[in-house]
């Protein structure tokens, strides 16, 4: 891992978010003692947002074996967005939006790939939870081709919420799972539109599939269990097109 995907020590924590340097997360080593500084860093993690998380002490010696303070933070390769200011402004435009919900992706390089191709098919913005996800960083970048610079990446702190602004705001809410048995070519990808993938291993959890408006599965005709989730990302985002494409 390069130095320039991390920071470490109390101190530079401190002063690179008080600079507004973008933070993917930050681990803390369990029981940090570390006076007035441990407070102020964490204070101002807990105030802007900064998903963290409590660690052995071997977990962040693994990272470094440097002078660490028991605090690692991990720099974000890309500038997060809010759904809230992308989503007006796209029907501002008259355009009819399309966007990715992204739950329990943690391999950078189908992270990566599946914003490739939502770059190449038109997604207005792709929305990620702040905990479960995979981080945005050097490797997800070259995977995507440069697309993480390109299509807006929202970081959602609770995806239902999420979901639900899109609900709220028109979006007809579409989940894709083995468990339906409509096509995508079924299903009215026409309208104003929000997709949630899932894991390969969990697929998409109760409480977000609940939330959905429709499900459509991806017909298989071998023996493997399932696609890649960026194939099937892939296969689900070419069908909006051509839809999309036949109604103009």
């Amino acid at each position: 891992m390069s130095k320039e995907n991390f920071i470490y020590g109390l101190r530079p924590v401190i002063e690179a978010i008080m600079a507004g340097k973008e933070i993917d997360k930050v681990l803390v080593k369990k029981g940090l003692k570390g006076g007035p500084l441990s407070s102020e860093m964490m204070g101002l993690v807990k105030n802007t947002g900064i998903p963290y998380q409590y660690v052995p002490i071997e977990k962040l010696n693994r990272v470094t074996r440097k002078n660490h303070q028991g605090v690692i933070a991990f720099i974000s390769a890309i500038t997060y967005q809010h759904i809230e200011d992308i989503l007006p402004f796209v029907f501002e435009q008259g355009e009819t939006p399309l966007v990715m919900v992204l739950e329990g992706i943690t391999d950078v390089r189908n992270l990566g790939a599946i914003v490739r191709t939502a770059e190449g098919t038109g997604v207005h913005a792709v929305i990620v939870p702040e905990k479960g996800s995979a981080m945005i960083n050097e490797d997800a970048v070259k995977t995507s081709a440069g697309a993480l610079h390109k299509v807006p990446v929202c970081r959602s702190s609770n995806l239902a919420n999420a979901i639900k602004y899109l609900k709220e705001s028109g979006l007809y809410i579409l989940a894709a799972t083995e468990k339906s048995d409509l096509m995508p070519y079924q299903a009215d990808l026409k309208v104003p539109l929000s997709i949630i993938i899932g894991s390969e291993e969990k697929g998409i959890s109760r409480t977000i599939l609940e939330l959905a408006d429709e499900a459509v599965s991806i017909p298989m005709k071998g023996s493997i269990a399932s696609f890649n989730v960026s194939v099937s990302a892939g296969m689900i985002l070419y069908e909006v097109v051509r839809q999309r494409q036949v109604e103009i």
